[in-house]
């Protein structure tokens, strides 16, 4: 016997809803009508036949479910996701480990939530969670201690790790970048930092960064913090052929770390090409007349260098006996040249209102210190007088009773001569890269300065360092350059929701040409202007997208009858969150514990 609802047909009539009664009488089924609730609300209908079919009816919601937890998800999934897109898992090692398990977790854990390893440890453990990822990644109990023993680990797999790497990004003959930048300690330092100081009396080391020409970071070195930036280089050659295995490439450096005794100590031995510039002091040697050669009749007499025939915006090719075997690409900026003419009037003038002060002091009588005559003057000149820098553009007399000066207009124009010139040098041949690609490639540099701004100030923590160990502090930079890494691949993604231009790539050729101004793409002026992407979605930038990730909760729901009646639910995604997933081709909900899918 059932007891069931059915609605019947009525004609014109709206149908009747009956609550029926059936059973079976031999070949026979006999049904009757118990009760005709058709006036009732559709609601209650549909309760009433949820009933009848086994349904149960609970008074408020929280006897039907039970929520046990609910743990911030989006921005989880959306990095964890992307890690295994780009084949990161793989990366560390082959085979599946609870080693690197936990190197994962702390690659996603330091572009979430970078922070020490106890506080990441406390973030991943499973009995004190700060997202969903100790359970994607079925972590459990993690320690403090195990997260810096996992920092060994990561450390012998660094070269395995960076060879992927630059076998994935870099071709033989590509171009390479290479910047170098300092981090300081707090507190107790390793031996690496012993020896070195920053500007506030820190202890610090030196961390260089070798990237793709996109900027793609691919290889990360440390060095000692006494390691001045020339002296870097030579490990980095080391760093190119037996790490990641390039046998030839173009080294990109900046004009203060490629200098002319380490191209022919380091790079010329070593049969690497290379990109650079030129420092002023060398410019300047290119303004004097070279000396006459008796074995060269066809020697030109004049200087290498003439900026009155320089075209703005137009490149030039030049040679010069100082640097053999070299070509040097000049090009005058016009913009530039304008800009620092007006900064050192600026400073000049300033200097002067300096000197002004001082000198009124002096005729008043109005300081004790500066009546005690002309050596308590000239230690105040000399105190006060190059705040501005430009202090060697001025003749300054000093005498008991009174203080002159005047400007050395030689000095002026001649530094006013190289203004808006740059210079780059490399040894690679006109048949392999055209002058405009040099000065680009010079230009990229630009990129490995964005990687050491992400790397220490927008988050990811390369300092303060809070290891005592060499091999640890090696081992935490890697991690850190592994999560940029990470960070990089999720911006060039994210880039149409982000205060990033849309069109990066065209933007950076812009930006990297040697005669055409800087400038953004529409759609980035368009986001800058009204802070909404074209589709209409806010516009963020990426701790701010990944906050609001953060919002897409993963939670942990019960049902009345047992334990085992447990299963995850995601919440409902926004337009934001869901076009951010569809960008980085993720689907939270296809995540479940140790990072299965469902």
């Amino acid at each position: 016997m059932a007891i069931y609802v059915e609605k019947i047909p009525n004609r014109s009539s709206p149908p009747a809803v009956l609550i029926r009664q059936a059973w079976r009488e031999g070949k026979r089924i006999r049904r009757k009508t118990l009760a005709n609730i058709s006036k009732l609300p559709p609601a209650a209908i549909a309760g009433i036949r949820s009933v009848l079919k086994g349904g149960v009816v609970f008074d408020s919601l929280d006897q039907a479910v039970s929520i046990r937890r609910s743990l911030p998800h989006g921005h989880v999934a959306a990095v964890l996701g992307l890690c295994r897109q780009i084949g990161l898992p793989r990366l560390l090692h082959r085979k599946r480990s609870r080693s690197r398990e936990l190197a994962l977790a702390c690659v996603v854990a330091r572009v979430l939530f970078p922070a020490s390893n106890l506080a990441s440890a406390r973030f991943l453990s499973t009995d004190s969670p700060g997202s969903s990822l100790g359970s994607l990644l079925g972590l459990g109990p993690v320690s403090g201690n195990e997260l810096l023993a996992n920092l060994d680990w990561l450390r012998q797999r660094q070269p395995w790790i960076q060879r992927s790497l630059a076998r994935r990004h870099v071709q033989d003959g590509s171009l390479l970048l290479y910047d170098v930048t300092s981090s300081y300690f707090e507190g107790r330092c390793c031996p690496l930092a012993a020896s070195g100081y920053n500007r506030d009396g820190k202890r610090q080391l030196v961390c260089g960064l070798l990237c793709a020409a996109d900027g793609c970071p691919v290889a990360v070195e440390v060095f000692p913090g006494n390691t001045a930036d020339p002296g870097t280089v030579a490990a980095l050659v080391r760093l190119i052929r037996e790490r990641s295995g390039i046998e030839s490439v173009v080294l990109a450096g900046d004009r203060s770390m490629l200098t002319t005794a380490r191209i022919r100590e380091d790079l010329g031995p070593a049969g690497l090409d290379w990109v650079s510039a030129l420092k002023a002091a060398d410019l300047r040697t290119l303004l004097k007349q070279p000396k006459p050669d008796p074995n060269n009749p066809a020697q030109d007499p004049r200087a290498p260098l003439r900026p009155g025939e320089l075209v703005p915006d137009q490149m030039a090719e030049i040679h010069s006996p100082d640097f053999p075997g070299e070509r040097l690409l000049v090009c005058l900026n016009p913009r530039l040249k304008a800009e620092r003419a007006r900064k050192r009037e600026s400073l000049l003038r300033a200097t002067e209102e300096i000197l002004e002060r001082i000198a009124d002091m002096v005729r008043r009588r109005s300081s004790p210190v500066l009546r005690k005559g002309k050596d308590a003057i000239n230690r105040r000149v000399g105190r006060e007088a190059n705040r501005k820098l430009v202090e060697k553009h001025f003749t300054i007399e000093v005498s008991d009773e009174e203080l002159r000066w005047s400007r050395k207009q030689g000095s002026i124009e001649a530094e006013g001569r190289l203004d808006g010139i740059y210079m780059v040098r490399t040894s690679v041949a006109q048949d392999k890269l055209a002058a405009g690609e040099a000065v680009a490639a010079c230009k990229r540099l630009a990129r490995v300065e964005r990687a050491f701004r992400n790397l220490e100030t927008d988050g990811l923590q390369l300092r303060p360092a809070c290891l005592y160990d060499d091999e640890h502090v090696r081992g935490h930079a890697f991690l850190c350059m592994l999560a940029y890494y990470v960070e990089w691949h999720l911006r060039r993604k994210l880039a149409p929701l982000l205060f990033e231009d849309a069109g990066r790539e065209a933007a950076d050729a812009r930006r990297e040409s040697p005669v055409e101004p800087a400038q953004s793409s529409p759609d980035a002026e368009a986001k800058a202007a009204g802070k909404r992407t074209p589709e209409g979605l806010p516009a963020q930038s990426l701790e701010t997208l990944l906050e609001h990730l953060k919002t897409l909760t993963l939670n942990e729901v019960t049902l009345p009858g047992g334990d085992g009646s447990e299963f995850p639910l995601v919440s409902q995604a926004s337009p934001l969150q869901a076009k951010a997933l569809e960008l980085l081709g993720v689907d939270p909900e296809k995540i479940t514990s140790s990072g299965k899918p469902a």
